[in-house]
């Protein structure tokens, strides 16, 4: 069966992409003194954590110096 190909019927579909509006969106609400402190609020607390998770785990990447390393007995040929 030979099937014929039609034009699209829709064919304003693919200009859509390049279709432009000439209605403005309405301008974009100002946030209010209350949500602009609680976004103040809420990047202090994500950096604050971050610091104080680099403080915690500071000692653990550190290396101990002062105490001599510790062979274990299979290492000493016994």
């Amino acid at each position: 069966m030979f099937r014929r190909r039609e034009s699209v019927p829709f064919a304003f579909l693919a200009e859509a992409d390049r279709f432009r509006s000439n209605v403005a969106p309405p301008p974009r609400e100002r946030p209010s003194a209350g949500q602009m402190a609680g976004r103040w609020l809420l990047g202090l607390t994500i950096v604050a954590g971050l610091v104080g998770s680099l403080v915690v785990g500071m000692p653990a990447l550190s290396t101990d110096t002062g105490s001599p390393a510790q062979q274990s007995q299979a290492s000493q040929g016994r």
